[in-house]
Formats: structure tokens, C-alpha cells, sequence
């Protein structure tokens, strides 16, 4: 890893804040928050084989899933870590059925967070990489009092930061203030996120494909001639690849860095997908398209659509704009010719 620097997130985030005059420091205190919370939360991964985390805790979440205590910890470690600087008017988990308000001896702000604790965790048991994905906008309703579902329904072109941090081989620290993708890794030896992926620019077209094929036959006609469109072709002279970790963060770490295209289809079971559009999609999408890329829905792109509820799914094709192009097309019926 190339220490560009020794340019720590702390200090990124100070210096891009020095960029702009009028800003009032509120989100880079948040982002050091997240920071923060991001360390304990890889601390209790690196060692939940040792701590008796790993495991059920014997409970659904709201989408009847069973909860992994791992689940709870990031969960509760985001809600401690963020309550309680006077930054935010609502929060909202994946793991919570309704919107999270902040303590009533709180101050509350401006702000509003919304967070997938543990995206992956079906995969924690088997030591794959897993992450936290966060969005931050401002509120919408007026006041200064607790914020609303109104302030956690908006369109993902509205977010002011997004991003993930993957906790895998390394703990990797990915954010956008709409100025540049950039990505920080942590040294485990004294405990610091480092700048290791500065201004991250996903390739315009890829050779990797990332989609769970078990589903093949549940897909919509469309997308199948595309998935044989692409195995029967080449890239740059070079089969296609298909990586499917089936943990979105790790999935779309990849595609940013490497290009190519990840995809969680509507079919004939879930018309929507299993994809969450206010959790995951638009913090996801938000962070692509700053990196050059692009996400849609097959249709319509992500971060335009106004969620009608927290919990929504939505169908999502997201990675290089080359490789969500073609597959919009072929999704429309569209004649392609063959190279």
C-alpha cells in the first residue's frame, strides 16, 4: 500500500473541508464519527471467532431474516457512536423496522443517516468479506425538532456523503462528497485509516460480471440473452469473467476498483429483487456514478427514484457505464450485433 503522504482520513477529511469556506464542520465530524465506529466494529470481526459473536441471536429482523449477532453489534455500535453529537434529526437501520430517533436529551440536527450495519452477514460464518454501507442527507421537514419518514424517503441524487467500509483481508474505509471516490485502509499497528486509493475512477467498461446465476431461469428474457451475450464474447480479446461473493460491498469493492458490472435482477420470485434501494442501492449508486459509472434500475436510473417506504427493494445494474449500457439495452429488446 502506498502511504500518499501519510495522509490519514482525519486529515483528508480536514483539508477537503478547508476547500470550502462556508462549511461548518458538521460532516466531517460525522465522518470521523463513522470512521470511529468503523474501527470497532473490524476490531469485533477480526477476532468474532474468539469472542462467541459469531452465531444467531435467536431473533428476525424486519425482513424475517434470522439477525447474526454480529448484526447487533454493528448496528448498536453505528446508533451509540452517532446519537449524540447534534448532528442528526433521524436515523434509519436495515435491521429496524421504523426510523430510529435520537434520545430525547440529545440535540438533534440537520442531518439524516442511514445505514446498513453489516451488509453480507449471511457470509460471516465463512470468514468472507463483509462491510457497513451509510448514506447522509439533510433534512427536508422544517424544525429543528426530531426528524421524520419524509426526511428518510428522499431520492439518492439528494445525498450529501455516502459510503462503505469493507472488512475483509484488510479494513478499507470507501467515501463521496460528490469531489472524488476516495478510499482509506486501515493499519492495523497503530490504528488509522491510511489514504490507499486516491480519486478512484472505475474503468469504463470491464470484463467482470457479478450476478447470481442460481437464478438464471427466473430472470426476464432480456437479461439472459445478455449473460449469454457476454459468455459467448470477448473483452479486449479475453473471455469474461463471472465473481459472485454474493456480499454487495465486496461485490461492488471490486467492480469500482477492477470495472465490469454487478447486477441483483428483479425475476419471477421477488419482481423487485432483494436489494434495498434506501440502504443500499443509492449510497452504492451515489458512489459509483462519482466515480464515472453508472446504476440503474434496468430502466430508470437509481438515484431518480423517490422510495415509497424504508425498507423498498429495487432491481439494480451498477458498474462501468459501458457494461450497464449494454445491458439496458438488451433489458429494452433491443437488436445487438455481434462482435
Amino acid at each position: 500500500m502506498a502511504i500518499r503522504g501519510f495522509m490519514t482520513l482525519p486529515r483528508h477529511i480536514v483539508e477537503g473541508e478547508k476547500l470550502h469556506p462556508g462549511a461548518t464542520g458538521e460532516l466531517s465530524n460525522i465522518l470521523l464519527q463513522l470512521g470511529l465506529a468503523a474501527k470497532l466494529i473490524s476490531l469485533e470481526v477480526n477476532k468474532a471467532g474468539l469472542a462467541d459473536i459469531l452465531g444467531f441471536t435467536g431473533s428476525e429482523n424486519v425482513h424475517g431474516e434470522q439477525v447474526k449477532k454480529l448484526d447487533m453489534f454493528a448496528h448498536d455500535t453505528l446508533i451509540k457512536a452517532m446519537d449524540h453529537g447534534g448532528h442528526f434529526c433521524v436515523m434509519a437501520s436495515e435491521e429496524e423496522e421504523d426510523i430510529i430517533h435520537l434520545p430525547a436529551h440529545h440535540q438533534t440536527g440537520k442531518y439524516v443517516l442511514l445505514f446498513d450495519p453489516l451488509d453480507g452477514s449471511s457470509n460471516i460464518d465463512a470468514n468472507i468479506s463483509i462491510g457497513t454501507i451509510f448514506s447522509i442527507y439533510k433534512r427536508i421537514t422544517p424544525g429543528t425538532g426530531p426528524g421524520s419518514l419524509e426526511d428518510c424517503l428522499q431520492p439518492g441524487y439528494k445525498q450529501e456523503v455516502a459510503g462503505y467500509i469493507v472488512y475483509g483481508s484488510s479494513t478499507i474505509f470507501v467515501y463521496t462528497a460528490s469531489h472524488g471516490v476516495h478510499g482509506f485502509t486501515l493499519d492495523p499497528a497503530f490504528g488509522e485509516f491510511i489514504l490507499s486509493h486516491e480519486n478512484i475512477r472505475i474503468p469504463k467498461s470491464g470484463r467482470i460480471y457479478s450476478i447470481n446465476e442460481g437464478n438464471y431461469f427466473s430472470w426476464p428474457n432480456g437479461l439472459k440473452h445478455y449473460i449469454k451475450y457476454i459468455q459467448s464474447n470477448y473483452f479486449e480479446g479475453k473471455p469474461y469473467q463471472a465473481r459472485y461473493v454474493g456480499s454487495m460491498v465486496a461485490d461492488l469493492h471490486r467492480t469500482l476498483l477492477y470495472g465490469g458490472i454487478y447486477m441483483y435482477p428483479g425475476d419471477r420470485r421477488n419482481s423487485k429483487g432483494k436489494i434495498r434501494l434506501v440502504y443500499e442501492c443509492n449510497p452504492m449508486a451515489f458512489i459509483i456514478e462519482n466515480a464515472g459509472g453508472r446504476a440503474t434500475d434496468g430502466n430508470e436510473r437509481i438515484l431518480d427514484k423517490k422510495p415509497e417506504s424504508l425498507h423498498e427493494r429495487c432491481p439494480i445494474f451498477i458498474g462501468s457505464e459501458g457494461d450497464v449500457l449494454l445491458v439496458e439495452k438488451f433489458m429494452r429488446g433491443e437488436k445487438i450485433d455481434k462482435n
